[in-house]
């Protein structure tokens, strides 16, 4: 994960673009999406709605003390604390390009919260990966990843892409 968008993230944090509890629900909740996504085959909609909005919640006040651990460490206690199963979801065998990193992923879900959070960060992230843009997001084979935060933003408010 050692590529310029980990540093962009802890940049943010550091520069204070970003807070401590949004810098950890972007690394906890995208890695372990990430690692059933890609290694169980899971929609990341499935991931966090297993986790569920409360989970989501202690998780946030839980990030002071978690940052010390790996996210590989934390992404399999939230798995199996939440009993997270395998899925039929693959975005990446039949995928024509290379699959972006987990923290570029990241990345753009983080874009997306903070631009449409509400109040409730818990549940803007429960809302943003359980929408139908998070599996557009993850169609690599489309343009809809690469696309332009404010596109992404535009089509998350109307519930639909737009053209």
């Amino acid at each position: 994960m050692a590529d310029d968008t980990v540093w962009n993230l802890v940049n943010d944090f550091l520069n204070g673009d970003i807070s401590r509890e949004i810098f950890w629900a972007y690394a906890k909740f995208k890695h372990p999406a990430h690692q059933t996504s890609f290694h169980s085959i899971n929609r990341r909609r499935d991931v966090v709605e297993g986790i569920g909005r409360e989970g989501i919640a202690r998780q946030l006040r839980a990030a002071g003390m978690n940052h010390c651990l790996s996210l590989e460490q934390v992404s399999d206690e939230l798995i199996e604390d939440f009993n997270i199963l395998n899925g039929n979801f693959d975005t990446v065998s039949e995928c024509r390009y290379d699959v972006p990193s987990a923290a570029s992923i990241g990345k753009v879900y983080q874009r997306l919260v903070l631009a449409t959070e509400t109040g409730d960060i818990a549940q803007t992230i429960m809302d943003v990966f359980i929408s139908f843009i998070s599996d557009e997001i993850s169609d690599f084979n489309s343009n809809v990843y690469y696309s332009n935060p404010d596109y992404l933003r535009c089509c998350y408010e109307e519930g639909r892409l737009l053209a």
